[in-house]
């Protein structure tokens, strides 16, 4: 046995602790492929092979040979907490620097300039701070021993969970020291990914100045990606009612502590309060969720003490329970490498776990919301550069916001992707543009999308499949060694109960039919509205603010949302609401808790939905014994430009927009003094809501209480 063999080994065993523990095929290949050799290594191996233990051991046999410490790009929080708790096992010192520990920033550059630190976990959005790219990133740089790229598949665009970010890892990689080994891991990455990400992994500036780049060779370590641990399934349910009623009466039956993922934070929320009611230990896991809160959770998890979380993707890659006994998805992701990252998080150190896909009819269309949502558009692309190159000093994201049509989320994605591509460069102070010329890849953005539809139809396809499902998503992953599992419910028949408890639809449906989401009231005018020609500046006075309001449900809620959603699809002809749906609406008003009942009502005019507004304002004041005074008018023409934009657009499309005609003048006289009850189709930004409330208040009302059927976000 080799110095180092013997050396690693003995490392691995302290890691895992067990004296009996062997090597994984190709764990020892990576680490002398690092330690030894010092190349490039990419490596793709099935979850729970031990891709961690290979970066652990190779690091602090590299400091045992004089190297720096190794930086570690890690995706996720959950992760870098796991990575961190795994390190200290074997003795590693491994810190983080991210957005949930800014208080401890500090203590972790004394710890790296006092050489104390063997790995340092960065997100990879952290490597684009300006303070720590452009001061404490060059120093890491000039003496690290190791880089490692976790969750490798992330750099790529092919990869099904692409963050722009990553991209920027190239520059990192090509900027290395001669003789600084690098490694990339993943496990979920067909071959087009592992080219790509080979590609990236190799590069090495060769200039001077680092602007020109080479290739270096790239060993790459492949193994089988079959867990012979897991048993997949997939049931076919008629609606969500069905799939919730299932839950309702087996959850309890399923082994262990497990995982139940939905494609929507609303899901999620709507799934917990269900399961709670009924008297499950289970909790919600967002991306909305509180930091702390989703620590705590991720520990009861940890320890058996809830039966499950219900998640959504942003509990994901790199969660570590080796014995977590369940993965279960009410809804599928959008591929079959995407759904093979997230059922890797069960059995992992078990000698089984069920897997079950409970697929939904609305999958598809949450499909495409995402796949667009997240793909650059060249107008909006220019219009930004535009308006930085005309700046001429930094502009921060707000500032952006009252130049760019663009809501917050989507214009730092695309300010993300712009800065990846050379044209703009994020400094102190927002951002600027680099001067570079930009061209919209049209071409490249094609082939994307033409993949992701690719990868939708193949989940489709895992759905109905009536051969092995574990060899369907070793095929999808590009795995030669992919052959039929002898588990799953086509290999050896359905495993899991088809049926519903007595009782348990009726129970789902009743917690589905609940009623009444919250509509936020506006307080703060956007910044930078005279840019827009609108004289809105700071606080909104409170003599002129709209009261908190009600929405009838979410567009995303498993309940009402699905009837909604229909009502207002695009291709919909506009109607009265249903029965059903007006006694829901009553519903909502009789259970809203208004510091004072509203006196009459006013309905909002819409081109689109004026006979959904009508029916329900109709309804509500015939119920409730309200008048009903009338319809407010548009002014200068009305709202301008589309729906949607982001909080500066929105608003100047609709500032003094409505008005009060001579016939609402007249009936609102006797409502002086009095709160009025605000009816519109639905609410997204607010602001429609917020400046009608405006002109209500100054005709007299004493609060404006906005009521919609629908509410988008």
């Amino acid at each position: 046995m080799t110095d180092t063999r013997a050396s690693a080994l003995a490392i691995l065993r302290t890691l895992v602790g067990r004296e009996d523990a062997s090597w994984h095929d190709g764990q020892f290949e990576a680490i002398e492929t690092l330690v030894d050799q010092r190349r490039r290594a990419l490596v793709v191996q099935r979850t729970g092979w031990g891709k961690s233990a290979v970066y652990f051991v190779a690091t602090l046999l590299l400091r045992r040979q004089g190297a720096g410490p190794t930086i570690l790009v890690s995706p996720l929080l959950a992760l870098m907490r796991d990575q961190v708790a795994a390190a200290a096992r074997a003795g590693v010192r491994a810190v983080s620097i991210n957005s949930s520990n800014a208080h401890e920033w500090s203590d972790v550059l004394q710890k790296l300039d006092a050489d104390e630190v063997d790995v340092l976990l960065v997100s990879p959005e952290r490597l684009n701070n300006p303070s720590f790219r452009d001061e404490q990133l060059p120093a890491l740089i000039s003496r690290v021993g190791l880089l490692v790229v976790d969750e490798a598949h992330c750099i790529s665009d092919w990869g099904h969970d692409f963050r722009p970010d990553y991209r920027r890892l190239r520059d990192l990689i090509a900027q290395m020291p001669p003789g600084v080994p690098v490694l990339a891991t993943t496990a979920t990455a067909n071959s087009r990914v592992v080219q790509d990400v080979a590609e990236q992994v190799g590069m090495v500036a060769t200039g001077f100045d680092g602007a020109t780049a080479g290739t270096a060779e790239v060993v790459t370590i492949r193994g089988p990606l079959a867990r012979s641990s897991l048993r997949l399934g997939v049931l076919r349910l008629p609606d969500s009612r069905a799939r919730l009623a299932w839950l309702l009466s087996h959850l309890a039956e399923l082994p262990g502590s497990g995982i139940i993922y939905t494609l929507t934070v609303a899901a999620a929320e709507d799934t917990a309060r269900l399961l709670r009611e009924a008297g499950h230990a289970v909790r919600a896991y967002t991306g909305q969720t509180d930091t702390a809160e989703r620590e705590e959770s991720e520990e009861l998890l940890k320890t058996n003490q809830v039966k499950a979380l219900i998640a959504t993707s942003a509990l994901g890659m790199g969660f570590d329970k080796p014995d977590l006994g369940f993965v279960l998805h009410l809804g599928a992701p959008s591929s079959p490498v995407a759904y093979y990252q997230q059922v890797g998080r069960a059995g992992r150190a078990t000698a089984s776990a069920d897997v079950l896909l409970l697929p939904g009819a609305e999958d598809e269309a949450i499909w495409h919301y995402f796949a667009t949502a997240s793909m650059p558009n060249q107008a909006k692309a220019l219009a930004v550069i535009g308006e930085l190159e005309a700046a001429g000093v930094p502009l921060s994201t707000p500032a952006l916001e009252a130049r760019v049509d663009l809501k917050r989320t989507p214009l730092e994605l695309l300010l993300k992707v712009l800065d990846v591509d050379g044209a703009v460069h994020r400094v102190k102070g927002g951002w600027q543009s680099t001067g570079r010329p930009w061209v919209y890849d049209g071409e490249r953005y094609e082939r994307i999308a033409a993949a992701r539809l690719g990868e939708q139809q193949a989940m489709l396809e895992f759905e109905t499949t009536a051969g092995c499902r574990m060899e369907f998503l070793q095929r999808a992953l590009d795995d030669e060694t992919a052959v039929a599992c002898g588990r799953c419910d086509n290999c050896r028949g359905a495993w899991y109960p088809s049926d519903v408890a007595e009782g348990a639809v009726a129970t789902a449906t009743q917690s589905l039919d609940r009623v009444g989401v919250a509509i936020d009231v506006r307080a703060q005018w956007p910044t930078g509205m005279s840019s827009l020609g609108v004289a809105a500046t700071g606080k909104i006075a409170l003599g002129e603010r709209a009261e908190p309001g009600r929405a009838l449900a979410r567009l995303t809620d498993l309940g009402w949302g699905g009837p909604l959603r229909d009502l207002f699809d695009a291709q919909a002809a506009d109607a009265v609401a249903s029965p059903a749906m007006l006694a829901a609406c009553v519903r909502v008003l009789a259970e809203w808790g208004w510091a004072e009942r509203p006196a009459a009502i006013v309905s909002m005019p819409s081109r689109r939905h004026p006979l959904i507004i009508d029916s329900v304002a109709r309804s509500l004041a015939d119920v409730g014994r309200l008048p009903l005074l009338g319809t407010l008018g548009w002014a200068n023409g009305g709202p301008s430009g589309e729906p949607g934009g982001n909080s500066a657009y929105r608003l100047s499309s609709v500032w003094d927009r409505f008005d009060v005609g001579p016939e609402l003048t007249e009936a609102l006289i006797p409502f002086t003094g009095r709160p009025i009850l605000l009816i519109d189709d639905h609410a997204d930004s607010r602001w429609t809501l917020t400046v009608a409330a405006r002109v209500l208040r100054r005709h007299g009302a004493s609060a404006v209480l906005p009521f919609t059927l629908a509410l988008r976000s």
